[in-house]
């Protein structure tokens, strides 16, 4: 019998998906074209940064939600965890 944390499982789970949609969705890269303008240029370059952020936006998603599915299985709930007890100090 496994124990998992099915909270953080899903929370994993949807954040693998989120990347994975993210990915798909910034596969294409801006292209140019011979005999650009100053300003086309400067547009082409802002895109391909922006590309560039969401790909490494992609990575961390995939990457974080691989993360929580991989400590959803080594994650137990305690027993006691609603019953705390409090020490008293010696005075």
């Amino acid at each position: 019998m496994v124990l998992i944390d099915k909270k953080i499982l899903a929370g994993g789970i949807t954040m693998i998906v989120a990347g994975i949609i993210l990915t798909i969705a910034v596969s294409e890269s801006p292209a140019g074209q011979p005999g650009m303008t100053e300003e086309e240029i400067i547009d082409l370059m802002v895109a391909e940064d922006e590309n560039q952020a969401l790909e490494l936006l992609s990575g961390i998603l995939i990457g974080i939600g691989f993360l929580l599915v991989l400590i959803s299985f080594g994650a137990r709930r305690k027993k006691d965890s609603a019953k705390r007890k409090e020490k008293k100090t010696a005075e």
